[in-house]
């Protein structure tokens, strides 16, 4: 696996970097079945690509099949700040994970180990994408907005969603290698998957270490509420399961310092992430509990309302908080 993360690395630290030249470089070992699709997006402070690679199992929907769909999706606001800065951004991590998980699923499925289900990878290429303050350290920025980066990346065919994304700027984890996140699902965060934790344990070989978001997290950018990252921002594009693997390290690391990439936690990010496909695929891996979920619907409701900005809302009689409209309206 550590040579697909270094190869996938060598093409994403560069100003040249692009979705045409890693789709070139992955269709070398790719089968004629596997599927690339790319797209330039332009916005206002520049542009970025959009990459989608398609790797269908033997009993996956692309084929006629009823296996469940994984998608790997790499976060990120890009994988340098040129000219500012020079090199590869640890923003990029998740990117480079995504990447060299569809690489190595190339490689399997030439080989003809092909998994269960359809894996979906995707992400975005910007070598020189903008920064912007955060606190504790500066993160990366991206030259599009994060609903046109989930439209783009967040599928309807995905059954589930593993998000990979560098989460060193904070004080939350003092660790240094990968941990998972509690499962969100239509705006409720879940019990951490056992299944999940059996996963990373393996990988790992380590205690499971799980990273701690909020509520908050798992509500759209932009309503004026403090998220870690973007790790979680796929929730709000999709009902289905998402997980977030975080990327961490023991100190706060600005997600535009270079230098600070370890390739051994990109490598154990990548084989989370394919074990879980194969797990997901043949339903020997579950992101939630249905039945516990149905249940806790049953007791309170939905909380898709989470997935949506919002609004100034009105107070609630019964508690004093303020209520978004479109909510009071369901009650």
């Amino acid at each position: 696996m550590l040579s697909h993360v270094l190869s996938v690395l060598d093409l994403l630290d560069s100003p040249q970097a692009s979705a045409a030249g890693v789709i070139e470089a992955l269709e070398a070992s790719a089968p004629d079945f596997v599927e690339f699709e790319s797209e330039v997006v332009t916005g206002e402070k520049g542009s970025t690509d959009f990459i989608r690679i398609i790797i269908p199992g033997t009993e996956g929907k692309r084929f006629g099949g009823r296996a469940r769909t994984l998608g790997i999706l790499g976060r990120l606001g890009g994988l340098g700040a040129r000219p500012e800065l020079i090199g590869f951004v640890s923003d990029g991590d998740g990117a480079a994970a995504a990447l060299s998980a569809a690489a190595k699923l190339c490689a399997m499925a030439a080989q003809g180990d092909r998994l269960v289900g359809d894996v979906i990878v995707a992400t975005h290429i910007d070598p020189d994408a903008p920064t912007q303050p955060h606190d504790p350290v500066p993160f990366m920025n991206s030259v599009v907005e994060i609903e046109e980066m989930n439209a783009h990346e967040v599928s309807s065919e995905m059954d589930a969603i593993v998000s990979i994304d560098t989460t060193k700027g904070n004080r939350l984890l003092n660790h240094r290698g990968i941990s998972i996140t509690p499962t969100a699902k239509d705006g409720y965060l879940l019990r951490v998957s056992e299944d999940l934790i059996g996963v990373l344990e393996t990988v790992t070989g380590d205690h499971a270490r799980v990273f701690p978001i909020t509520q908050q997290d798992i509500t759209p950018y932009g309503n004026g509420l403090h998220h870690v990252n973007s790790i979680m921002q796929p929730a709000v594009a999709t009902d289905a399961p998402v997980v977030g693997v975080a990327l961490t390290t023991v100190t706060a690391v600005a997600g535009c310092a270079t230098g600070a990439s370890h390739a051994v936690d990109i490598e154990a990010a990548t084989r989370f992430a394919i074990e879980v496909a194969k797990g997901f695929g043949s339903g020997a891996v579950d992101f939630f509990d249905e039945v516990e979920f149905e249940r806790i619907v049953d007791l309170y409701g939905s909380n898709s309302h989470f997935r949506r900005q919002g609004g100034a809302g009105t107070l609630c009689s019964s508690c004093g908080g303020r209520i978004a409209d479109e909510v009071r309206a369901t009650r």
